[in-house]
């Protein structure tokens, strides 16, 4: 997972759990570096979710432009190894509009509505105890750094297009440019979920592109599709790290979406757009 290049870290040894201030050294870490030894990377969902559930985690650094303590680590066991990102809970910063400790279960939850969606829209994800605690443990994509994303976000993307539909399920308040990650093989991932779901309507995002167009038939019938999944089992599993008020106003939105066959347009009552929004 990329954020704005190029990726600057701190030494993690300067972070405490009840001192989050960002003094030390900084240094510019290469990623490609990172030495698994004789471990491989992993193969198919079922060996991601084996490694980021089960993995040590070995910390590496911290992105200091990151509004939440991020940390960077080397995730391995005795036979898989990768990269990945670890936000503790004990290093989010409180907000007036969210919950105290509860952006990793935002985080988590979106991962859960991007598989229900099969457009695979967040990195494989997963909830766990790491070195400060209980966090969100994301395995790490690199974007393409032939990607002019100033550019890239004001194309019709296909990618994009699912992105912009399934920010406006997750009532996505946070999507910068930085947040979305294109990879040379032309998926588009997002992240930094930690600021969706709440239950008064905050879309702030860069794709507006699509702002009262038709939705498509292929976004309707996902849509569809979701809206049952929300009414039984990934209703259930939301309901572990949301209120349910936050998962009922889910369903809402999906279902609004369904009545009006429209992508959304910017309500007037909240910033549109994210600040800032690289």
């Amino acid at each position: 997972m990329a954020q704005d290049e190029p990726v600057v870290e701190q030494d993690v040894d300067e972070y405490d759990e009840d001192d989050h201030e960002d003094d030390g050294d900084v240094v510019e870490l290469d990623l490609t570096t990172f030495d698994h030894g004789d471990r491989r990377a992993p193969e198919g969902p079922d060996e991601v979710a084996t490694l980021l559930r089960e993995g040590e985690l070995d910390l590496e650094g911290r992105l200091l432009d990151a509004s939440n303590v991020t940390l960077i680590a080397a995730i391995r066991t005795d036979t898989l190894g990768a990269t990945c990102v670890y936000k503790p809970v004990a290093g989010e910063r409180p907000l007036w509009d969210f919950p105290d400790g509860t952006l990793a279960g935002r985080e988590i939850s979106a991962h859960l509505v991007s598989e229900a969606t099969g457009w695979g829209v967040v990195p494989p994800t997963v909830l766990r105890e790491g070195p400060y605690g209980s966090g969100m443990v994301q395995l790490w994509m690199d974007a393409d750094p032939a990607v002019d994303l100033a550019e890239f976000v004001r194309a019709d993307d296909p990618g994009l297009r699912r992105m912009a539909v399934f920010d406006a399920v997750v009532n996505n308040a946070d999507r910068k440019g930085g947040h979305i990650i294109p990879m040379r093989d032309g998926h588009v991932y997002g992240v930094d979920h930690g600021i969706c779901f709440s239950p008064d309507p905050k879309l702030r995002t860069l794709l507006w592109r699509w702002a009262g167009k038709p939705l498509l038939l292929e976004h309707l019938a996902v849509l569809e599709r979701l809206a049952g999944q929300l009414r039984g089992e990934l209703g259930e599993q939301l309901h572990a790290h949301l209120t349910r008020r936050e998962v009922r106003r889910t369903q809402q939105r999906v279902e609004d979406l369904l009545r009006t066959q429209l992508h959304p347009q910017p309500s007037g009552d909240w910033p549109a757009l994210p600040w800032p929004p690289f």
